[in-house]
């Protein structure tokens, strides 16, 4: 015999409260002699002896009563041999842990898995009897752990369970299957029946059957495995698309490349590729694919409007549809908002000039606000796409804090030197951003002649991106070279891969840099925006560089919005928006929801979680205006139809992790195996109501001793 609830057996002690007062009440008296009632002392006798048997008869009953209470409460049960004497009647807890991701839409000769999966469901849940629970894990899961049971739903009705499953629709994710089955695992471990079983239905894909190490399965959960599908099928899928242009104009041609992916065994040939921008087709490419590899395909689509753009990659292939569309988004900026800040002696004519609307095109469009570096304090720099630090002569620890934080959250540094130049302030701030340093405030021509030339132009960066036209050999042509009287010089810190120098002087010393932090850049000018350090300001070269460099620092990370997995999770800035004003999120239906929101240096930042979105484009608002787009693409790993041989899944996880699982290959006519199966696990029968009915039937036979048994009578 075993109890479920052993911890209530201490209640037993609870027995000695009767004996105890049974003593306390029998105390022997102080004995006084009274000669006239001895003759009563013979007469007493036999009734004393009658008396002192009902005593003990009602002590008996007593402790026997809280005894047989106690025991129930502790849950009694009998197994082995014992028990089928009573039958098998032990209560049992099923967990059943239920695959309805994507490749459950999947086919074979039995119908959709998703509907073997839930037939096989409804006959588990045929053999629910009273007491009985079920726990159903659904498969994927997006719990952050295999200790959190968000996802976890207890039944203790058969029919409500039953409409549950039958109410399973397929959902996009990739969630471990070993993870949602230790989940179950732990959940069955806080149940109190004596049977503790645990179903997995699921294809078992190989991609989400990993990190088998993990289980650990108590001893006393059976674990039985239940496949569904014969054999893995070949696939292909659109598995990654990136914009590669970083500056995005209104006609302006967009470079766009896509990922192809065979997971089948045999090779893919003329598959056809197409480009759609708001569901307009704009481009096509054929590729072959051999079996078990990826290619590439590169579009170029020329945007025809400004604003948010939808666009998207699409194949066509008939066996698993979830990843035959990729979806992208494209900014086409109308303006971008920019602050100056201008030192007090610094040179402003050639910069005012060069960012008026008199110079600026319909393609090239800010909106500038302009401001002495005494007001930099105070400026909410979050509602500027990109910063001008021109010439400004100092920087307190406040500002270099804000500017840091403006960088790292996506913001857009630029910054020319002047006469004033504080070197100490602005080491202070690329040390902040881990860069390097400013190791000389100017380097002045002793001669007058030129301090440097272009000696390095990394033609391959963004910011020269269609630029220029190449010559007959593909080359991009010499950058004019400005005559340079004084300059700064900047050493690059050791992190390199977070710094470039964009183009190079004679001698090492950088003429741009740019400083990569977080989610933003820096761009670093030599030379001042005037023409006292150098000829630069009237040179052809300083507008298209300026433009090009305001552009590639506003777009930041936004020029084809932000991407995440159905999965996973994101944090957006989004500058220009007040904090009274609240963030949406809106899908292409028009449905909303609210993120999780604060302010941070004037700017809006919004936590998004996977547990809102499934694959789609969804649009950021703020008071009725579109501020960003967000793509949220299919999990890869569910492209891969292979399927893991679960005999040999048992064997393995015996070895990695010592946990013991059994297969059944259930035949869908009847169910009848699957029934037998759960009919044999339930094993035992609890003796709580024995013991319950036991300790009634000594508190009834009390009461009738108590009351109509009077010893006296016999007199």
């Amino acid at each position: 015999m075993t109890f479920l609830n052993p911890l209530l057996l201490l209640g037993l002690a609870a027995a000695a409260i009767p004996l105890i007062i049974h003593l306390f009440n029998f105390r022997r008296p102080r004995r006084i002699e009274f000669s006239s009632l001895a003759f009563l002392h013979e007469l007493k006798k036999s009734t004393m002896q009658r008396v002192r048997i009902k005593q003990w008869l009602l002590l008996a009953l007593r402790t026997l009563a809280i005894a047989a209470l106690a025991l129930s409460f502790a849950r009694p049960t009998l197994e082995g041999a014992m028990a089928g004497l009573f039958g098998n009647q032990g209560r049992t807890t099923t967990a059943l842990v239920f695959d309805h991701s994507t490749s459950m839409t999947m086919r074979d000769g039995s119908g959709a898995y998703l509907d073997q999966a839930k037939l096989i469901a409804t006959e588990l849940l045929a053999d629910f009897e009273s007491g009985d629970e079920f726990i159903l894990v659904p498969q994927p899961t997006f719990s952050s752990s295999s200790s959190s049971s968000s996802s976890v739903v207890s039944y203790q009705n058969a029919s409500a369970a039953r409409d549950a499953i039958q109410a399973m629709e397929p959902e996009q994710g990739s969630s471990s299957l070993v993870q949602s089955i230790q989940l179950a695992a732990n959940e069955l471990t806080k149940q109190a029946n004596l049977n503790r079983i645990l179903y997995v239905v699921s294809d078992f894909q190989t991609s989400t059957f990993s990190d088998s190490t993990q289980l650990n399965i108590p001893d006393d959960v059976r674990l039985i495995f239940l496949p569904i599908g014969t054999d893995g099928r070949g696939n292909l899928a659109v598995s990654d698309v990136s914009v590669l242009s970083q500056i995005i104009s209104e006609g302006q041609p967009v470079r766009i490349e896509a990922g192809f992916t065979n997971f089948g065994a045999e090779d893919a040939n003329g598959v056809v590729a197409s480009v759609f921008i708001e569901d307009v087709r704009v481009g096509q490419a054929t590729l072959d694919i051999p079996a078990g590899t990826s290619a590439s395909a590169f579009f170029v689509v020329t945007p025809r409007q400004t604003g948010w753009l939808s666009g998207r990659i699409e194949i066509e292939d008939n066996q698993y549809l979830y990843d035959n569309v990729r979806r992208f988004t494209l900014l086409v900026p109308e303006e971008r908002r920019l602050l100056v800040v201008g030192g007090n002696r610094a040179p402003k004519g050639y910069l005012h000039l060069g960012l008026s609307e008199n110079l600026t095109t319909n393609s090239v469009r800010f909106r500038t606000d302009e401001i002495a570096e005494t007001a930099l304090s105070g400026a909410a720099l979050g509602t500027y796409d990109s910063v001008v630090l021109n010439g400004v002569s100092s920087l307190s620890t406040g500002e270099q804090s804000a500017l840091v934080a403006y960088v790292t959250g996506g913001g857009g540094l630029l910054i020319f030197p002047s006469n004033d130049f504080p070197v100490e302030d602005f080491n202070g701030l690329f040390s902040d951003l881990n860069a390097g340093k400013v190791i000389a405030s100017a380097i002045d021509s002793d001669d007058g002649l030129t301090v440097g030339v272009f000696e390095s132009v990394d033609t391959d960066h963004v910011l020269f991106e269609g630029m220029f036209e190449l010559d007959v050999s593909g080359k991009a042509p010499q950058l004019e070279q400005p005559v340079i009287y004084k300059s700064i010089t900047y050493r690059p810190g050791a992190n390199s891969g977070a710094e470039q120098t964009i183009i190079g002087l004679s001698g090492g010393a950088p003429f741009l840099q740019e400083i990569r932090a977080g989610l933003g850049s820096v761009l670093l000018f030599s030379v001042e925006a005037g023409v006292t350090w150098s000829d630069f300001p009237v040179r052809g070269l300083f507008l298209p560089l300026l433009y090009r460099s305001l552009y590639y620092l506003s777009a930041s990370s936004s020029v084809s919005g932000e991407t995440m997995q159905v999965e996973g999770s994101l944090q957006l800035r989004l500058a220009g928006v007040s904090g009274s004003e609240t963030i949406i999120i809106r899908d292409e239906s028009g449905l909303e929801m609210i993120p999780e929101q604060r302010s941070v240096q004037g700017a809006k930042v919004a936590e998004l979680s996977s547990a809102f979105f499934i694959p789609g484009v969804y649009s950021v608002v703020a008071n009725n205006e579109v501020l960003r787009r967000v793509v949220v693409h299919p999990s890869t790993l569910e492209s891969d139809l292979a399927l893991l041989d679960p005999e040999e899944a048992v064997s393995h996880i015996a070895e990695t992790s010592q946990t013991v699982a059994t297969v059944m290959n259930i035949s869908l006519v009847g169910g009848s195996q699957l029934d037998e199966q759960l009919k044999a696990a339930r094993t035992g029968v609890e003796l709580w109501n024995v013991f319950l009915g036991l300790a009634l039937i000594f508190l009834v036979l009390e009461m009738l001793v108590s009351k109509h048994w009077r010893p006296e009578s016999a007199l």
